[in-house]
């Protein structure tokens, strides 16, 4: 198994770039709940302090947890977070919220960082998960799976994910018949029939086809 290194931020860093932050977000697929991004910024290679860090869906819910606490805990490690609610996503589309949450991950790792030197022209590159890029005059680069290759966006990944789920336990407590806990939002088999029996509530992204066609909405 190969798991993520710092080729890409190792590339950056000799370029002169003394901020390479990786982004990736969780929860685009859930039928419920917020879409969550995190923004990190690692200032050494730490491979070697957090060995078999990998994909946050090759991990158990436990071994996220772990390495979360690990990660977010390692004063090499900087990170924001960005969340953007199902009403949001309904109103501009899940692709759109998911950019919007890696602009509020960005603007909350900024803070973190309280320094002017972050948001100076050529001081910092952005490494996004996915296909896309967001509007920024920070320069970037889109790639396909890099929370399985760049150790920046695994981390992030780790980080949105463990968020995510934490809001969603929470929301459990506020819907309880959904079973938020277990599934998380996501389209499970319990969660469809529980949409079926129930309807939809509050926090379920009326916009989603199965909540459309299920929930009769």
């Amino acid at each position: 198994m190969t798991y993520p290194n710092f080729n890409e931020e190792k590339k950056l860093w000799k370029q002169g770039y003394k901020f390479v932050v990786g982004l990736d977000e969780a929860g685009r697929g859930p039928l419920a709940g917020p879409v969550v991004a995190a923004a990190v910024f690692i200032k050494i290679n730490i491979k070697n302090q957090i060995p078999k860090i990998n994909d946050s869906k090759k991990l158990s819910e436990k071994q996220r947890e772990f390495f979360y606490e690990k990660l977010t805990n390692n004063p090499q490690i900087q990170w924001g977070i960005g969340t953007v609610s199902e009403k949001v996503i309904d109103k501009i589309n899940i692709l759109e919220a998911t950019k919007l949450a890696m602009h509020k991950a960005i603007k909350d790792l900024s803070s973190k960082i309280q320094s002017f030197e972050f948001l100076k022209t050529g001081n910092v590159f952005l490494i996004l998960d996915g296909n896309f890029k967001i509007k920024s005059k920070i320069p970037q680069k889109p790639i396909i799976k890099a929370d399985e290759k760049v150790f920046s966006c695994t981390v992030a990944g780790i980080i949105a994910k463990v968020t995510r789920d934490g809001i969603m336990r929470e929301l459990h407590k506020k819907y309880p018949r959904y079973g938020f806990n277990n599934h998380k939002g996501y389209g499970t088999f319990l969660h469809i029939e529980n949409l079926k029996n129930f309807g939809a509530c509050k926090i379920h992204r009326k916009t989603f086809k199965p909540i459309k066609t299920i929930a009769k909405i």
